[in-house]
């Protein structure tokens, strides 16, 4: 299947991107497009400084998700004899808490990650991914996205299956993850 791509450059307003994502991502869903609609982010760091960083907070993140996840499990074991139900009862409310707990900290961690992304330029790479015979799908596609709301402000890059820069995108695109 030959590919097309598209790439966005949404410099750093990365509020844009995540609008983007979420339109694509409608759009795979809602038309049942699979795999023929594929999206990854290229994020370059302006700064070395707020790489390094980037690199050990991410470390850190998972280190703190590893904890949560352990403790949720053991808060969630079956109840057995009379006071079932209102031990399920008390489960639930656990779970329920462990979800408070780890949404808390997953917006403190997004908190960072917005400080991080904040000296970061984004592309965001379009893949079209349609066979020989929906030739007329790829082009309604290619004309359909850079008139939506987040992409109209900007000018895209269309790298077809015939152009010079096909092969670099292509690895690009499959390198990213």
């Amino acid at each position: 299947m030959p590919s097309s791509y598209l790439i966005f450059d949404f410099g750093e307003d990365e509020e844009a991107v995540q609008q983007a994502r979420h339109k694509v991502e409608s759009w795979k869903q809602g038309f049942r497009l699979g795999d023929k609609l594929a999206i990854k982010f290229e994020r370059e760091q302006l700064g070395t400084e707020a790489g390094e960083s980037a690199e050990e907070g991410a470390e850190g993140d998972a280190e703190s998700a590893g904890g949560t996840k352990e403790s949720s499990k053991s808060s969630a074991k079956p109840a057995h004899g009379k006071h079932a139900s209102s031990a399920k009862n008390h489960a639930a409310e656990g779970k329920h808490s462990a979800k408070k707990k780890s949404s808390a900290k997953s917006g403190e961690s997004s908190a960072t990650e917005d400080e991080q992304n904040a000296g970061r330029k984004v592309r965001l790479i379009v893949r079209l991914n349609f066979s020989d015979h929906e030739k007329l799908s790829l082009q309604r596609w290619l004309d359909r996205i850079p008139t939506e709301a987040p992409f109209k402000s900007l000018q895209p890059k269309i790298v077809r299956h015939a152009d010079p820069d096909f092969r670099e995108t292509d690895q690009l695109f499959e390198t990213l993850s």
